[in-house]
């Protein structure tokens, strides 16, 4: 027997995502659906604010403490990215609703694309590209758009999680030399790695590629400063595959301008998306593109499944497969403690 469709429970989708990505939703609630584009809530969700018992969201949608005031029905949000600092987790567990993440599934793809980058930064890829369609290309020459080697070159990884460890992969195999740094050493995968642990600023004076895979934390917000780049070479290349906040756009555009590192590689910004009249983009030694890290089909579609699996165990009650606040599981009646 199908179930009464009035019964089901009332969920807001951000965005509208293709079919066959959800089909796993199918028949197991009622949607009310976001515009493909949406950078905030769109009203057709605000209006079902009250009633809504789940809520699938993209990074791009912040989910605040004041919003999440509205929705006292909710009972599971589940974000399709592997990040969640668009949503105030802490509001959420202190309401015991579960938050779900898609960790894992675009690890290859965002190394992929950081390698991309790097590599069409350090070989002047968009600038001769450019000067080639607009005929400044006039005949081959011994010292025209000259690159960065990368063999034996240092790469700086800030940050050696599941994607700054598949970036070093791949990096020794273009012959870099890999260092890193990190809340604290990680010796066995530095290891099998071969990669050096340094401190943050031994790190920005030694590399000539820095290559940013850390969280978006209040401690790594800025990270990326005014005094951060006047440690780095003047050779050297900046690449963001991480959040936008964590370099101070500011201090970038002036870095670039003067020349006191050679370029930047972006696949984040702040703020995000970048407004089209903004003075990096005039900058030949700035790459910019928006936000494709985990832009491959294989990639997004199992972000959404995943989300989706995160959805549907949120609504039923069950414990979410990729959960970022575990604690809302704890009993809260419970104690290790003892005594009168």
């Amino acid at each position: 027997m199908n179930p009464n469709p009035s019964k089901l429970p009332l969920v807001l989708i951000t965005h509208t995502l293709p079919d066959d990505w959800m089909a796993a939703l199918r028949g197991r609630l009622r949607a009310v659906i976001g515009p493909l584009d949406a950078t905030s809530l769109a009203p057709e969700l605000e209006a079902h604010l009250a009633d809504a018992e789940g809520l699938f969201c993209l990074l791009t949608i912040p989910l605040r403490k004041g919003l999440l005031d509205r929705m006292p029905c909710l009972r599971v949000i589940s974000n399709m990215a592997v990040g969640v600092d668009n949503v105030d987790v802490a509001a959420c567990t202190a309401r015991r609703i579960p938050v779900g993440n898609t960790p894992g599934v675009l690890t290859d793809a965002t190394a992929d694309l950081t390698m991309s980058i790097l590599l069409s930064a350090a070989r002047r890829l968009p600038e001769s590209a450019q000067d080639a369609r607009t005929g400044h290309w006039k005949t081959w020459s011994p010292t025209g758009w000259l690159g960065a080697d990368l063999r034996g070159a240092t790469l700086g990884i800030v940050g050696l999680g599941k994607i700054g460890r598949a970036v070093a992969e791949r990096a020794r195999g273009f012959g870099l030399r890999i260092v890193y740094t990190d809340t604290s050493p990680r010796p066995d995968v530095a290891a099998e790695l071969g990669a050096t642990f340094l401190s943050f600023d031994e790190l920005l004076r030694q590399s000539d590629f820095v290559s940013l895979h850390c969280p978006l934390t209040s401690e790594t917000r800025g990270l990326i400063n005014e005094a951060a780049l006047r440690r780095m070479k003047p050779t050297a290349i900046l690449v963001n595959a991480a959040r936008g906040p964590v370099v101070d756009t500011a201090a970038l555009t002036r870095a670039l301008a003067e020349g006191r590192i050679a370029a930047a590689a972006l696949d984040v910004t702040d703020p995000e998306p970048l407004p089209p009249d903004h003075t990096l983009y005039s900058l030949p030694n700035c790459l910019i593109i928006p936000h494709i890290g985990s832009a491959t089909r294989g990639t997004r579609r199992r972000m959404a499944e995943m989300a989706c699996e995160n959805l549907l165990a949120g609504l039923e009650g069950r414990r979410l497969p990729y959960c970022v606040n575990p604690q809302v599981y704890e009993d809260p009646f419970s104690s290790k403690e003892t005594g009168s």
